[in-house]
């Protein structure tokens, strides 16, 4: 294990919490925030107000806490994800962007998934079906596949190729609620100006 990777395991919960998001990791990392505030204040603010057992306590407590917790990752800790791929995969990737590039759209789509099912992490193939689903024209599906691969790790390498892909879905959804202008009478025989697409 990496060292900064290891270093999450000084913080009971923050393994989970930090390297795969989890909500019982963020439950127990603030838990052990209380239970160690409590300890500082009873030990050096509310002196006069708590007694010395009651202190030796809450300090015991947070250290067993502290203690079992660490134990308890170490034995568990989360592995890194994996995101090379293997030669199925990249192989079903080849035949993927060569479906896309020939405007198949549906074999593409089919490829993708299955790349994803079988790596979840792999940040090249979530950038081309998000941009696929922009091209097909389901832009709340592509904005929402492309955000969440801008917030993953795997998305780091393809920072500017998301950032772009959203501003074209931006674009084609502003002119898309351009597209029939609002102004024109429903009743009349004007035919609606169309916008030409980039």
């Amino acid at each position: 294990m990496s060292f900064l990777r290891s270093l999450t395991l000084i913080w009971p919960g923050l393994p989970w919490a930090w390297l795969r998001g989890s909500w019982a990791g963020l439950i127990l990392a603030t838990a052990f925030a209380i239970c160690l505030n409590l300890c500082i204040i009873t030990a050096w603010i509310w002196t006069s107000f708590i007694d010395l057992e009651m202190t030796f306590g809450i300090w015991t407590a947070t250290a067993i806490i502290w203690i079992v917790s660490t134990v308890s990752a170490v034995s568990t800790f989360p592995q890194p994800l994996v995101s090379s791929r293997d030669e199925v995969t990249d192989t079903l990737f080849i035949d993927a962007r060569d479906a896309y590039l020939a405007g198949d759209w549906l074999r593409a789509e089919t490829k993708l998934q299955t790349i994803l099912t079988l790596s979840p992490t792999d940040g090249e193939a979530q950038l081309l079906f998000g941009t696929l689903l922009r091209r097909v024209g389901r832009f709340g599906e592509a904005k929402k596949s492309l955000e969440k691969l801008e917030r993953s790790d795997s998305g780091q390498p393809w920072q500017h190729a998301i950032r772009h892909e959203l501003s074209l879905i931006k674009r084609d959804l502003h002119e898309n609620s351009e597209e029939i202008d609002p102004s024109t009478d429903v009743g009349s025989n004007v035919i609606p100006h169309r916008r030409k697409a980039a």
